[in-house]
Order: structure tokens, then C-alpha cells, then sequence
């Protein structure tokens, strides 16, 4: 800063002004340009760290998820990033592998950062108990919530998601709608089948516990599962499959018995993972995980953390959009 200053011929103190923006300095235009020509000539960096001490403020928010290059966290990222962005935030990313001694170093390294609050995110719905430390900087959960129910989160509306996708199955014409789930036991699979259970009732269909299997979350799974119901003697001519893996699964199951999607039997998936639903033949129409809306959602509430406004812990949920190809 010194240099700076001998360069543009000015104080010390005048450099630190303009470097903080501060608005009550008496400092003319002219001035400031030269100080900056001089800062971007001498190649002059401010020490963040030091700046941040001083500030108690580091313009930066950290983001911990378990892989970083995974589909879904790429997409996380990007809202989390492009939302922060637009009000001059910076994103740390580390990425943890899901090993809870990386997370907490990962925490204690973003907090020696004096990051302005951290979000976390993970690639599957569930509860989750962070390390103590999170608790000393505001902490959104992305995609999973708090299992001590103290943090706020922002979670998929599973619910709905599965009402959507039955919904659009039964405005097809169909009503017997086979449902091939994730373990039943997670929180994804649990909403996804009170979805499909609420729209069937809605239109007075039965539920028939025969038409739910599980499928494990694999395609072998899922393939396995459609092979069962599309053996029985009254088979289902729909099958929601709670993933899109399931789905490519259920799709051999059916191609191999000579019937035809949709004419035959229509299939719905969800997630909206592209590399499968979009490359499927016919393409698979699918419910989308929101997780770009979930990153831009869960700095919006960090922003309003770190401005001191008080969230609730009930999760936020997101909309679940229905994309439309050809399995219908």
C-alpha cells in the first residue's frame, strides 16, 4: 500500500480509502484514477485475509458438498454461485467425499477464511448432523436437512413431485399405475409414494399395494421390479419409476416382452438425470430434482441469515417441475 501510495503521490491513509470505497473521504475523481492506474500497475493485490479480520467480513460464502463433480452438485454450484454473484459474494467449494473428518476440516478451513456463512449440500435426501463448529457461522442445509432440527434447509417438494407425476398418468388414461420406489425408507421415497398415493385417491383409483414394489435405485433393480408386474395377469399399463436408473431398468423389461412406450405401457421417471432420460428411445418424460433452484434458494436464505433475519427450521421446499418427452 505504501508503494501505491509513492506511485500516485498520495498518503497511505488516501490509498486505504479508496481501496474501502469509503464514501464520507473527501477524495476527487482524479485522484482515484490515478491511484488505481497505480494499483493496477504495480500489480498490487489487498491481503484478504487481513482485510476480512479487519472488517469481520470476507464477501465470501462457503459451500461444503460430499462431490463437487457430481451432476447434481455441478448444478447446486451454479445456482448457489450465480446467486451470490449478483449481490458481489464469492463461493468456496470443498468438496468432502461424504467423510466426516474431511467435512470438519473442510469447516474449520472455510471459517479460518472468515467466510459470511456456509451452505451445505448433499446428493441424496436425508437427515444430516453437522460438525459443532457449524453452529458458529450461519448454515443453510441444501438438499438434506437437520436431524436435530435447529439449522434451515431447503429440500425438494418429494411430495408433490410424485402427485405430478401420477397426476400425468392418470390424465393419460391410465389407472393401473404400478410404482417402482427407492428404498422405502428414505425421506425421496416416502414423498415420492404419498405423491402417487394422494393423486390416485384424488381420482378414486384404488391403491393397490401389488402395483408397489421396490427397485433399489438400479436399473437391475428397477428391471427386476417391472419384470414382476408386467408378468402378472393384469398387468399395470403405467409405471412411475421413482428414479430415472429404474427407469432405463424397466424399459429393457418391457422392450423384451415385445410391448411398446408409450402405446403399451407409459412410463414416467424422476431426478431428470440427462445422460438417461433425454437418451432413452422414446425419451423419458421425468420429474426434475430442482437442484439449480435450491442452490439460488439456499443463498438467498444465507443472505437473509447473515443480515440478522431469524428462518424457521421447518425445510423449504422447491417445486419439482414435470419434463415432457415421449413415454406418455
Amino acid at each position: 500500500m505504501s508503494d501505491v501510495a509513492r506511485h500516485a503521490g498520495v498518503s497511505r491513509t488516501t490509498v486505504s480509502f479508496v481501496l474501502n470505497d469509503r464514501a464520507d473521504a473527501n477524495i476527487s475523481e482524479e485522484t482515484r484514477r490515478r491511484i488505481w492506474a497505480s494499483i493496477e500497475s504495480l500489480g498490487y493485490r489487498p491481503n484478504a485475509g487481513a482485510r476480512a479480520l479487519a472488517a469481520k467480513r470476507s464477501d465470501c460464502y462457503g459451500l461444503i458438498s460430499e462431490i463437487a463433480t457430481a451432476p447434481f452438485a455441478v448444478d447446486v454450484i451454479k445456482g448457489a454461485q450465480d446467486r451470490a454473484w449478483a449481490d458481489r459474494k464469492f463461493l468456496l467449494i470443498a468438496a468432502t467425499e461424504g467423510d466426516p473428518a474431511m467435512e470438519a476440516a473442510a469447516l474449520d478451513k472455510l471459517l479460518q477464511q472468515r467466510v459470511e456463512g456456509v451452505l451445505y449440500a448433499t446428493t441424496w435426501h436425508r437427515p444430516v448432523t453437522l460438525p459443532p463448529a457449524a453452529r458458529e457461522v450461519p448454515t443453510v442445509l441444501v438438499h438434506c436437512f437437520d436431524a436435530d432440527g435447529v439449522m434451515p434447509s431447503v429440500v425438494p417438494d418429494e411430495v408433490m413431485g410424485g402427485y405430478r407425476a401420477t397426476r400425468r398418468l392418470l390424465d393419460a388414461g391410465h389407472e393401473r399405475i404400478g410404482l417402482i420406489n427407492l428404498d422405502p425408507r428414505i425421506p425421496a421415497a416416502v414423498g415420492r409414494r404419498a405423491g402417487y398415493e394422494r393423486a390416485l385417491r384424488e381420482a378414486g383409483v384404488p391403491v393397490a399395494e401389488d402395483l408397489v414394489l421396490c427397485g433399489h435405485a438400479t436399473a437391475d433393480g428397477g428391471y427386476a421390479a417391472a419384470c414382476e408386474l408386467l408378468d402378472r395377469a393384469e398387468r399395470p399399463t403405467a409405471l412411475f419409476c421413482a428414479n430415472d436408473r429404474m427407469a432405463m431398468g424397466a424399459y429393457d423389461a418391457i422392450k423384451e416382452r415385445g410391448l411398446t412406450i408409450p402405446e403399451d405401457v407409459a412410463v414416467i421417471g424422476f431426478d431428470n438425470q440427462e445422460l438417461i432420460s433425454a437418451y432413452l428411445r422414446p425419451g423419458l418424460t421425468t420429474v426434475a430434482l430442482p437442484f439449480e433452484a435450491m442452490g439460488i434458494k439456499g443463498v438467498d436464505m444465507l443472505a437473509a441469515l447473515t443480515a440478522g433475519q431469524p428462518l424457521g427450521t421447518t425445510p423449504v421446499t422447491i417445486d419439482c417441475p414435470l419434463i415432457e418427452r415421449s413415454s406418455v
